[in-house]
């Protein structure tokens, strides 16, 4: 079966509501796509070849089928995202719900799942994505030549969408070389290999579209994009370049587009396959802050104008940016000697800084540049989804509440962590008769401020039967609205 991963963010608007992440270990349910990249030598793109049968023949033994079963209640990786968009008006947030407040019941079956890889070393490590392989019972893996393993989870990053798995064999496997993304050309030709539709070893070429797209899919977006031929199956696949190095790992489609597919840079999964291979996990640096990209006019107000940064928009007490001294309304700049242009590079620095490592960090204080030294904590994912977690349950509106963590502000593209997000909403309860919607953000209740589950509880309790409520609310990629409607 294959399981769409509707983008993670998919309530931030920076991308269609078209684009679904889809996951290639439902082969049956699902859909999945692939997506090549390519590699030019010495910065010369290369003309289209005569042939790929060499590339073919070179790495096709080391691209690996990979079918994944569960047994039970619930599902494989990313089940629950199949066949929804990410904007369905009867569940318009359900994957960040899923993720953040709980799945809802589901019943007893089983599930099979069909997905590639690629085997990077002769001990048998083999790299797929998360989605393929993520709650299975059990997973076997077929090779080219007919041999087929059971294998066992060395790790899983759902953040990224990588996993590692491992099989044993008494005799040598074939092995694929990593080679270099950040060398890709917009441009150069690229292969894919996988298994779309269960037909074994199938090689689909294109080229590179674009690099660095950010497609809503989680905080470490950063994806190679083709127009290779992508197909349910092909998920987890390897993306080889014209000198026979795997640049990207296929992960992503655009539902209903032609030609847009995309991978997961390899310079960004070999780290974390590092990590996964010695440690079972993957460790991130921590730094305490809520951060969003400056705008023209917030780069005008600091008196910037074309200067990069990032600007804090929280500190979390007792996190690392707090016992360093930063404050709300600092503008990183730099970051170990590195200009920090955006939020995401920002992210990125810190997460793939070792934990425990001191950091040099240069910002902007109401127009002075100064010098802190921040030692990071490490990022603790379950945490931060439920840091500062008071969650109200459902009222006599039917409505239950959240406090917005840092990680949902990220995830809704939020400026900071004011208001209360609706978690779930009863549909003929009178807040969902009114037209409340979950992910809404209820910023104020009959002109009262709301900034918290507390704040939210306390104008809620002042209110009589009959009386009219107004709620000022802020629905993502909608804008602010009012709803009304009688206690």
């Amino acid at each position: 079966m294959e399981s769409g991963k509707i983008f993670r963010n998919s309530t931030t608007g920076r991308i269609a509501a078209g684009l679904v992440i889809l996951v290639a270990g439902l082969f049956v349910i699902s859909t999945f796509y692939a997506v090549p990249t390519s590699q030019a030598t010495a910065g010369v793109v290369r003309a289209a070849p005569e042939s790929f049968t060499l590339l073919a023949e070179k790495n096709s033994p080391a691209v690996v089928n990979i079918r994944a079963e569960k047994n039970g209640k619930g599902g494989l990786g990313l089940y629950r995202h199949f066949g929804r968009g990410p904007f369905q008006k009867d569940d318009p947030f359900h994957d960040f719900f899923e993720k953040f407040f709980g799945g809802r019941p589901q019943n007893k079956f089983k599930q099979r799942s069909l997905g590639s890889g690629f085997i990077i070393d002769r001990d048998g490590y083999i790299v797929t994505n998360n989605h393929v392989v993520q709650g299975a019972d059990k997973i076997k893996v077929m090779l080219k030549d007919g041999r087929e393993f059971d294998a066992r989870i060395k790790g899983l990053d759902p953040n990224t969408d990588l996993a590692l798995v491992k099989i044993d064999s008494d005799t040598d496997l074939p092995t694929v070389e990593l080679g270099d993304s950040d060398a890709l050309k917009v441009g150069e030709w690229v292969l894919a290999i996988g298994n779309p539709f269960g037909l074994e070893h199938t090689v689909t070429a294109g080229i590179i579209s674009a690099k660095g797209r950010v497609i809503g899919s989680g905080p470490y977006d950063d994806f190679i994009q083709t127009d290779a031929s992508i197909n349910p199956g092909n998920s987890g696949g390897p993306l080889i370049n014209m000198a026979g190095k795997v640049v990207g790992i296929n992960t992503a489609i655009i539902a209903g587009g032609q030609g847009i597919g995309f991978a997961i840079p390899v310079n960004l999964a070999r780290g974390i396959i590092e990590q996964l291979k010695t440690k079972g996990e993957v460790t991130r640096g921590w730094l305490g802050v809520g951060i969003q990209d400056l705008t023209k006019e917030l780069k005008e107000y600091y008196g910037m104008k074309d200067g990069k940064g990032v600007l804090i928009t929280q500190v979390f007490p007792g996190d690392p940016a707090a016992k360093a001294g930063l404050e709300r309304g600092d503008i990183i700049l730099e970051v170990n000697g590195q200009e920090v242009g955006t939020t995401r590079e920002l992210s990125r620095m810190i997460a793939e800084a070792s934990v425990g490592k001191e950091v040099d960090m240069v910002v902007l204080r109401k127009g002075t540049r100064m010098d802190f030294h921040i030692r990071l904590a490490k990022r603790e994912d379950r945490e931060i989804a439920s840091m500062d977690k008071g969650m109200a349950e459902k009222n006599e509106f039917g409505i239950s509440v959240s406090n917005i963590t840092p990680e949902i502000a990220q995830q809704f593209n939020l400026k900071d962590t004011r208001g209360v997000i609706v978690a779930e909403i009863e549909p003929e309860g009178k807040g969902g008769k009114a037209g409340i919607l979950p992910g809404d953000i209820i910023m104020e209740i009959n002109h009262k401020r709301v900034d918290n589950v507390d704040d939210y509880l306390r104008e809620i309790k002042k209110m009589k039967s009959g009386d009219t409520v107004f709620m000022y609310i802020l629905r993502p990629n909608r804008g602010f609205m009012v709803i009304k409607f009688i206690k």
